[in-house]
């Protein structure tokens, strides 16, 4: 958390989030924790300093992109290990899944993450990064009543970060390189 540039996100409410962070009300209180925001503007950076927070503080802990957990869930439906998959993302006191909204996902993979969001709803701690807003997100789930569900849950009891209006931190490429 110290070396997030903070100075060059000026739209952004530093002190939200450093109250949050050292608070640490999130983890003691189950609390989900949902980044949106355009691409490059420090989602993942603050995510992951909040999921090693809880680390540190002897909390389980994992860091899965979207792609690979909602492959993993596909995956464990054809080898019947379904199960053993669910209570195993189930058993992280926090799971941070980044970049939520990358890839469109198969209408088993949606009953599939709903089913693993709903098991850790109000028991663990789920971060989450999106490059889309909520509205955006029937685009990819592609289930009107399924993703008013999953919203409703990951938004109860949770704090929303909006980064929708902050600049990308990556370095501008000349063209000419």
């Amino acid at each position: 958390m110290e070396t997030f540039p903070f100075k060059r996100q000026p739209k952004l409410n530093r002190k939200k989030i450093l109250a949050l962070y050292d608070s640490f009300d999130y983890m003691s209180k189950n609390q989900n924790i949902i980044w949106i925001g355009p691409t490059g503007v420090g989602k993942t950076g603050l995510a992951t300093a909040f999921l090693m927070h809880a680390i540190d503080h002897e909390y389980k802990g994992r860091f899965i992109p979207f792609p690979e957990l909602t492959e993993m869930l596909y995956k464990s439906v054809a080898d019947h290990s379904e199960e053993k998959v669910m209570k195993t993302f189930v058993s992280y006191d926090c799971l941070l899944i980044d970049e939520v909204g990358y890839v469109e996902v198969e209408s088993i993979q949606v009953g599939l993450f709903f089913t693993l969001m709903q098991k850790r709803y109000k028991n663990k701690t789920t971060l989450i990064t999106s490059n889309l807003g909520f509205s955006q997100w029937t685009s990819f789930l592609k289930n009107d009543q399924l993703t008013a569900a999953l919203i409703d849950r990951l938004t109860n009891n949770s704090h929303v970060i909006n980064m929708k209006n902050c600049s990308s931190l990556r370095r501008k490429l000349d063209p000419a390189d």
